[in-house]
């Protein structure tokens, strides 16, 4: 059948000249948009797609919180390429919003992270692969258990394919309170701001792998110190919103650690410090941002240029200085080493002292000029501490001696204190000041027979026993409002086998908010720590004992973990031997802890002098979720901020 005509209908011939036609004007359109419209730019690629311009070098998730709206500026006011690089995926941590524990908790973690760091603007994120083994305050203890050789060809390896020209990170110094592994994040950054431009160091990377070495050309420590500025968080975006209000965002995400509330905090508003503390060409003048004069060379090379100016030398002979804790004089030989002010850190000698009895702290004198030097050193002791003395000295040239002074506090001495030591002669005034902190000292009577102290048939003779008590006022971290709020009276016996503690809590407000499937963490509720050391003044908690006990889980049971320290974990894993009850009491809760010296690495032959604290951490929250942190104040028998990781600074106990 034929079709009727249509005006559409074409010849093939036809159809393929037609549709030609069309080709032709759809490319003529085509050019003609692209001439009018602007050409797209190059997509990064290779080293330009890796190029950074601030490098922030940091231990766990969550510790951009002390830079964070530093960090906001930078990526969103400024426009600059960051990369964070994290020591650890903070698996070590404490969980305020589920179960997950180690490796499992580190993947939260590290979600957080990155949600959080996408509305900060960081760019790039990466991991040293480290072991976050909770809490201590020990750069010594840290690099125990991390590789840092590995850790160091890493964060080369890092500064060599970032090329980051700025530098920021911790500062390494062991301030009373900081965080080993925080300590050691600063030094690992220093360290490969030296590394990365030396083709010595890790060769491989460079031979091997395509990289090239690199110098930053600035390095900075968070918080004050010479040549510090300070950098304003209250500038505002084109969308209005500050940096500290993005970094108060941003940080919200890490809700495992309880900042899920932190987007108000004001004090993300203030203005922010940072020290310089090396440069490849030291500013000239002082700056007010972190890319102030850097050099236009596009890669500065080793060796580093001019530090800060150094000091006119010292003229006199003669030095006088007491001999810091160990963590104090390692830092100062490793800021020698690296070509680090010591003076970044005020770090005075810090010496814990037992009072009751004597103690040996050290006095280091130095002669560097070429005669015997010969005097008296005079020593002066604070008030209610005895009074003045002199030591003779004769001291060869080109020598030191390390002078051991004989100190020795009442009983009734509790508060820090100032000890002076100085020299006056011809020519010389030397003063060494160091603070002395004194510890607590206690005997522990051997009970006659074996057996719990506690049955009622002998309650009347413990409770006999002498006491320790933990006033309101022996605070190490938060403040209770009163005796009623927070107190505790603790007794201490043994029988030769055990150790028996019983510490007594008054709390007004008794909080049991952890799941008996969560039981870690003894600081997110009402718990109390027993801390033993049987070295007595160990600088780390790797070889004690340290029990976080519960009153109460949400169940009504006593349960309890060991935390940091030699084995930890829960208890019925780690010290099965270990007895425990708790109960009720009209004024607060009642624990009771039997734990076998040997357990605790207590060896009476050895020595009967342990270090020994208990601490009592105290949360009012009585409408608390399962497992939210509600922290509010610490008490301890021998108190001090972080004193939990410091056995230097614990009481000591004495067993008969």
């Amino acid at each position: 059948m034929r079709m009727p005509h249509n005006r559409f209908n074409r010849t093939p011939s036809q159809a393929r000249a037609f549709v030609g036609l069309l080709i032709v004007l759809a490319l003529a359109l085509t050019h003609g948009a692209a001439a009018n419209s602007p050409a797209k730019p190059t997509p990064k690629q290779g080293a330009d797609l890796l190029k950074t311009d601030l490098m922030v070098v940091l231990a766990h998730p969550d510790d951009e919180t002390m830079m964070a709206p530093l960090i906001a500026r930078t990526a969103l006011l400024k426009q600059r390429t960051v990369a964070n690089i994290y020591c650890t995926r903070g698996e070590g941590g404490g969980n305020m919003v589920g179960t997950q524990g180690g490796s499992a908790l580190g993947i939260l973690r590290e979600v957080e992270l990155r949600d959080g760091l996408g509305i900060l603007g960081v760019r790039h994120t990466f991991f040293l692969d480290q072991r976050d083994f909770a809490y201590t305050e020990s750069a010594t203890a840290t690099l125990s258990r991390w590789n840092k050789e590995e850790a160091l060809r890493a964060l080369v390896r890092l500064m060599r394919a970032l090329q980051p020209d700025v530098v920021l990170t911790i500062n390494p110094a062991p301030f009373p309170g900081q965080h080993g592994h925080h300590q050691t994040a600063g030094l690992l950054a220093t360290e490969a701001f030296n590394a990365a431009a030396d083709p010595s160091r890790f060769p491989d990377q460079i031979s091997l792998e395509g990289l090239t070495p690199w110098q930053p050309r600035k390095l900075y420590y968070s918080g004050t110190g010479p040549d510090s500025i300070s950098i304003p968080s209250d500038e505002p975006l084109p969308d209005g919103r500050t940096p500290g209000q993005i970094a108060g965002e941003a940080l919200s995400h890490h809700r495992s650690q309880a900042f899920g509330n932190i987007a108000n905090a004001p004090w993300l508003r203030r203005a922010q410090s940072v020290t310089l503390i090396k440069a490849v060409v030291w500013p000239p003048a002082p700056e007010s941002d972190l890319f102030d004069h850097l050099p236009s060379s596009p890669n500065p090379t080793p060796p580093l240029s001019p530090k800060r100016p150094s000091p006119p030398p010292n003229s006199k002979p003669l030095a006088l200085e007491f001999i810091p804790r160990p963590a104090i004089q390692r830092f100062q030989e490793w800021s020698r080493a690296q070509g680090v002010d010591p003076s970044i850190a005020t770090l005075k000698a810090d010496l814990p002292v037992v009072a009751g009895r004597g103690n040996r702290p050290l006095l280091r004198l130095s002669n560097a000029g070429d005669q015997t030097a010969a005097g008296s050193i005079q020593i002066t002791l604070p008030p209610g501490g005895g009074g003045a003395s002199a030591i003779p000295f004769s001291i060869a040239p080109k020598s030191t001696q390390d002078i051991p002074l004989d100190l020795q506090l009442p009983d009734s001495f509790e508060n820090d204190a100032e000890l002076k030591a100085s020299i006056q002669r011809p020519n010389t005034n030397l003063t060494a000041i160091a603070t002395i902190h004194p510890l607590p000292k206690a005997r522990v009577p051997r009970l006659s027979t074996s057996g719990s102290p506690w049955d009622t048939s002998r309650r009347a003779a413990w409770t006999a026993l002498p006491t320790l008590t933990i006033p309101h006022t022996r605070i190490a971290q938060g403040k209770p409002s009163g005796p009623t709020d927070c107190s505790a009276i603790i007794r201490v016996a043994h029988d030769g086998t055990s150790l028996f503690v019983e510490v007594d809590v008054t709390d007004d407000t008794l909080v049991s908010n952890i799941a008996p499937n969560d039981i870690k963490g003894h600081w997110r509720s009402d718990s109390v720590e027993l801390c033993i050391d049987p070295q007595a003044g160990a600088e780390h908690t790797f070889e004690t004992f340290k029990l976080g006990v519960f009153p109460f889980d949400s169940a009504g049971r006593v349960r309890a973990a060991r935390d940091a320290d030699a084995k930890p974990g829960l208890v019925e894993v780690t010290a099965p031997d270990v007895r425990l009850h708790s109960e009720k009491t009209a004024t607060g809760y009642r624990i009771q802890a039997a734990i076998p010296l040997a357990t605790a690495d207590i060896n009476l032959t050895r020595s009967r002098e342990i270090g020994f604290n208990v601490i009592v951490y105290d949360g009012d929250k009585s409408d608390a979720a399962p497992g939210e942190n509600i922290n509010k104040s610490r008490i301890a028998w021998a108190p001090r901020s972080g004193v939990q990781g410091r056995p230097e600074d614990w009481g000591r106990l004495i067993l008969d």
